[in-house]
């Protein structure tokens, strides 16, 4: 709870809580820094055996440290994302870090910026929009289908295969037709960004990004060719609209209503449907505000990365959990056989797959696409017995919540009926959160299961899965990282 300055004293005298936050001591002139920037995974799980659900990390030299106070339990992720979620704020280092990067999206902006970008996105996320672009999912499963059933010995990486399907997805909602022309500068320059954000987050002293270091070229080129592609992109839309007479001016409150340009919507969702760009440039307020070519931009950079990377992990680990366990592998290619049967995947398939559901929600238990968030505390709190002071740092690390001994028994086990309705109902809301949670949840969630679980049924349907590879080395970035290879042998269904 938030507290005033009296009322932590007496809540921690009474409590007995006068203890400075524990935490590892690290080395002597750096602390914890190379353990944070290099293996955040391993440290993180450490710190909660070690010293519990609140941990104080220190990172630099002496005179220069920045403290980091991680939080692991659900009672402490609820605390800071929901029922406090005031009082901790999207303004710490790796948020503006990621602003710098990508600009002021609805993942980064806050106050009024955040308030007007919802009320302006928000009708593009409904459950009938949204259910909309299954045909999208359809057409890349179907070509990534044809081109595996092509690829020599039938051996893939799903990391990789995975990155490019759920990029060429989200690319081709946001910009129909335009899908290519996104594609490799994404594909090249998010893992860029992703590096810079941690490292440059984690500093004690973060050198000007003017400063020609190896790291600051490379992230500045990234950047430039990331608002490059986008700016190209809505010019060129705006040139089209202009030479067509201009796109149906939306009512008050929302969208219009109508389907737009008819050749073109298809191409992004269902047909008659337009694609995601086009919807938020017709996107109007109640005072009839919009968002200019900047805002634009960086709408689209977040959803660019906000709707590839996440569901291109969630996918390639579900596809490979499954390779490595037969049965639950035939459990779930017998429901994507039965519901599917033949056909391209609809939304209303979704409810119908309760199964892959559940083995989609224990891939990203296990490896959670946002292993780690970050907000910086307003006024002194106390989490958990601890009291962290304000102006703090603070670290929630679901990679860690998601392997909680006290909440999760066996953690590390793959077993997808944790998720059967019942058990969900028994434990803590925030022993999972991959989407956030609070306010700030992510407006993505149902479009992200929705891809997620049809490809999985897709590709479940046409092909069985032999892990090949079975160790995994992963890193951070942005989101989880995948380091090494994951090939599976596939093996044509029927």
């Amino acid at each position: 709870m938030t507290l005033t300055d009296a009322a932590v004293t007496a809540a921690v005298t009474a409590a007995g809580a006068a203890k400075r936050v524990p935490g590892p001591p690290g080395l002597p002139v750096v602390g914890s820094l190379f353990d944070l920037t290099r293996r955040p995974l391993r440290t993180f799980l450490d710190a909660r055996r070690d010293y519990g659900d609140v941990v104080r990390f220190v990172a630099g030299p002496p005179g220069l440290r920045a403290e980091f106070y991680a939080v692991f339990s659900p009672e402490g992720a609820h605390q800071v994302l929901g029922s406090e979620a005031a009082n901790f704020r999207k303004d710490n280092s790796f948020y503006d870090e990621l602003r710098t990067s990508l600009g002021n999206g609805l993942l980064t902006s806050q106050d009024g910026d955040y308030q007007r970008q919802r009320r302006l996105i928000q009708p593009l996320f409904t459950r009938r929009r949204v259910d909309g672009y299954a045909q999208a999912v359809g057409l890349e499963c179907r070509a990534l289908a044809d081109r595996w059933r092509a690829v020599p010995h039938g051996v893939v990486d799903v990391a990789e295969e995975m990155s490019r399907f759920a990029l060429r997805t989200v690319a081709r909602i946001l910009f129909g037709a335009d899908v290519e022309a996104a594609v490799q500068v994404v594909h090249r320059g998010f893992p860029v960004i992703g590096e810079l954000v941690l490292a440059r987050g984690f500093a004690p002293v973060r050198l000007p990004r003017s400063w020609p270091t190896p790291s600051n070229r490379r992230g500045a080129a990234a950047r430039r060719d990331l608002y490059a592609v986008c700016d190209r992109i809505i010019a060129e839309r705006a040139r089209r609209a202009e030479r067509a007479g201009g796109a149906a001016a939306a009512g008050p409150g929302g969208l219009d209503g109508g389907s737009g340009r008819g050749g073109q919507a298809g191409q992004g969702g269902a047909a008659g449907q337009d694609d995601l760009l086009e919807l938020l440039t017709r996107a109007r307020g109640e005072d009839g505000e919009r968002l200019d070519p900047d805002e634009l931009r960086d709408q689209v950079l977040i959803f660019l990365l906000a709707g590839h990377e996440t569901t291109a992990t969630s996918l390639a680990f579900a596809l490979f959990l499954l390779a490595k366990h037969p049965e639950q592998r035939r459990l779930a290619q017998e429901e994507a056989s039965a519901v599917l049967a033949g056909r391209e995947p609809v939304a209303a398939d979704l409810e119908a797959l309760p199964y892959l559901t559940r083995v989609l929600k224990e891939a990203m238990r296990l490896y959670p696409p946002a292993s780690q968030m970050g907000r910086r505390s307003v006024e002194e709190t106390v989490i958990d017995g601890h009291v962290v002071p304000a102006g703090a740092q603070v670290i929630l690390a679901p990679w860690v919540t998601h392997r909680h001994p006290g909440h999760w028994a066996e953690p590390d086990r793959f077993d997808p009926d944790r998720f059967l309705p019942e058990r969900e109902k028994e434990r803590h809301r925030y022993a999972w959160y991959p989407f956030g949670g609070g306010p700030r949840a992510c407006i993505g969630q149902h479009f992200s299961m929705l891809e997620s679980v049809l490809a999985l049924g897709s590709l479940l349907r046409e092909f069985d899965l032999e892990a090949i590879d079975h160790g995994v080395r992963l890193g951070q970035g942005i989101t989880l990282q995948v380091k090494s290879p994951m090939r599976v042998r596939l093996t044509p269904r029927g």
